[in-house]
């Protein structure tokens, strides 16, 4: 792998750009990825309790992506700690821990409790319900988001990042509010709403209704929200929805992502981070140049 791939997200050294999105990808994958050949690993998110997660049916394959309802099905902080954490660790990858809470208190809480442990960072997945704000998204309040990032800044010095919900009415607002809050980087975007519905039954594809939506249709929305986003701070950030090969991530790379995140594509094929970083480096290998020559360098917007 040559060093025209290396980057940069926040304070996190990336020896390639490409790293996992979270939930779609696990240690089981070892048997089919050579883990030291990704730039990053995002583990699922993980909760301060145990958690079954949401009824079956959650998934289902639509004809251009994927819905899913898993709830976030985790271990918990302490089983994630005690079981999980030490395989992750077998791999010299920084690892990022996703992690949510229901206030702004149980994400310090984990953060703090983490400190304690080997990660290079923490992804702030801030799409679950705020119970302090009659269960509203904690993503979609500006507020909220500055002084969520605010106080775990105070907690940690390690990789700090924010990954932002689309389904707000200006992301931009909800990007710089993060950053005056100290975030070190935005991962952008997690999944939009979505539904199915059984046109012969009339009932749901998903058990609960409405779902998450990932998977190459959401791409064009991603990548809009990415090009807004990096005009708008001078934060890195780690770009995802729907990538499946080194032209999806170079399209992210020109609207101003520093790293990118495979996600849905995992399922379908279990190789496609490494022949994302190989395709990706021999194209840039071709024309003699470096990722962080493109990286913004979109032309033609009128």
């Amino acid at each position: 792998m040559s060093d025209r791939l290396k980057t940069k997200l926040g304070r996190l050294e990336m020896v390639n750009p490409v790293t996992v999105a979270s939930g779609t990808f696990s240690y089981d994958y070892a048997d089919y990825v050579d883990f030291n050949r990704l730039g990053a690993i995002v583990t699922k998110t993980i909760t301060k309790a145990p958690r079954a997660g949401n009824p079956t049916p959650r998934l289902f394959e639509t004809e251009a992506g994927l819905l899913n309802s898993i709830g976030l099905q985790n271990p918990g902080l302490e089983g994630f700690i005690k079981d999980e954490l030490p395989k992750y660790n077998k791999w010299k990858a920084p690892l990022l821990v996703s992690l949510s809470g229901s206030s702004i208190e149980e994400f310090c809480e984990i953060v703090a409790r983490m400190e304690d442990e080997k990660c290079e960072g923490y992804e702030i997945n801030v799409s679950c319900p705020n119970v302090k704000n009659e269960g509203i998204a904690f993503g979609v309040d500006p507020k909220v988001v500055f002084e969520l990032t605010s106080q775990l800044r105070k907690i940690t010095e390690r990789e700090l990042i924010i990954k932002l919900t689309p389904n707000v009415t200006n992301i931009v607002t909800v990007a710089k509010a993060a950053a005056d809050g100290g975030a070190d980087s935005l991962a952008l975007i997690n999944t939009l709403l979505g539904m199915a519905i059984d046109w012969e039954t009339g009932k749901t594809r998903i058990a609960r209704g409405m779902a998450g939506y990932s998977g190459i249709a959401i791409k064009p929305v991603a990548l809009s929200n990415v090009y807004r986003v990096a005009q708008a701070v001078n934060i890195p950030i780690l770009a995802m929805g729907g990538i499946s090969n080194y032209r999806d991530a170079l399209e992210f790379f020109y609207a101003g992502a520093s790293a990118i995140a495979v996600g849905t594509e995992n399922f379908m094929n279990p190789f496609a981070t490494i022949e994302l970083i190989e395709s990706l480096d021999n194209y840039l290998t071709d024309r003699q140049i470096s990722l962080q020559e493109i990286i913004g360098k979109v032309t033609g917007i009128v």
